[in-house]
């Protein structure tokens, strides 16, 4: 609708500029060249020859200035109404740009380790619930999100849950890490598995997995060092690479792919909590947006990272 507007205003004055209309509305409404210059804050020489442009440009004559007076022409009487509707229109497609301009913007992060399929879940329900509002995403580290909520450059941060951030933060679920491996291995009918089972096997390693170390160590402290045989950033590649058989890897429980089967990994007992973070109120803002308020809301009343 917008667009439409615009696209007729520019029609309307391909022949003209608005300030000429501006000026010609002036001498109008006050009946005077005089005037409508100092409405206009121009000087009365620079209001005349905008109108003579606008003359020029329409072919006609607009004013008779026979008089002490100034009349409207036949031409420009049936040009006047013409002009307030071209300026009405003009100014109020600028309120509504002011509008859009003006909409509040939600600045949301995500942790990387947050499988893709659950955050595409849980904002796709909630801009269906909330249409009008404008979302940027970020994706990070835990460190690299903390960092941006300390700085005020989030509104709310989807990552662990973490003492520093009482007050402030809302838990989400919790959840533990097993092993994925790919389902036509031999190891995936079993219940559950010993690390020592591992110790020939190829492994894929999350190189941004915020349990990473507890990883390394746990591994290495049952004297089992699986080989390496592929490091990826990106936890949905490494899952397609266990489909593929490839090789195996821990993750959070959540993450489920095609031809992945998730086993636990006996004596590994890490656990996350993932929580909601808004981000500390300080200088850059008095108070949270309101649409922080009910992305909050949401997130915490469904299940999004169910699979």
């Amino acid at each position: 609708m917008l667009l439409m507007r615009f696209i007729e205003i520019v029609y309307a004055c391909s022949m003209f500029e608005l300030y000429q209309l501006r000026y010609f509305l002036a001498v109008v409404e006050t009946g005077s060249f005089t005037k409508a210059s100092r409405r206009a804050r121009v000087s009365q020489p620079t209001l005349s020859a905008g109108i003579q442009k606008l003359e020029a440009a329409l072919s006609v004559s607009l004013f008779d200035r026979s008089g002490r007076r100034v009349f409207l022409t036949s031409a420009g009487t049936r040009f006047v109404e013409r002009a307030r509707t071209i300026m009405s229109e003009v100014q109020e497609a600028q309120a509504e740009l002011s509008n859009v301009q003006a909409r509040e913007v939600l600045q949301v992060g995500v942790l990387t380790t947050i499988a893709a399929s659950s955050v595409q879940r849980l904002l796709r329900d909630f801009l269906r619930a909330h249409p009008g509002t404008v979302l940027e995403l970020f994706e990070g580290s835990e460190r690299e999100l903390n960092l941006r909520l300390r700085s005020e450059r989030l509104d709310l941060a989807l990552t662990i849950e973490r003492a520093e951030f009482k007050g402030r933060s809302e838990r989400l679920y919790e959840e533990g890490y097993s092993l994925a491996i790919a389902s036509h291995h031999p190891l995936s009918r079993r219940g559950s598995i010993q690390v020592n089972e591992l110790g020939d096997e190829p492994t894929i390693v999350r190189t941004r997995c915020e349990m990473l170390s507890e990883t390394s160590r746990f591994f290495t402290s049952h004297n089992v060092r699986p080989r390496l045989v592929y490091r990826t950033e990106q936890d949905e590649r490494a899952l397609a690479m266990v489909g593929a058989g490839l090789g195996i890897t821990v993750m959070p429980d959540h993450y489920q792919g095609r031809g992945v089967t998730r086993i636990p990994l006996l004596g590994f007992a890490e656990r996350r909590c993932v929580a909601l973070v808004r981000a500390a109120t300080g200088r850059r803002r008095k108070k949270p947006k309101e649409s922080a308020q009910r992305f909050s809301e949401f997130a915490s009343s469904q299940a999004w990272w169910e699979p």
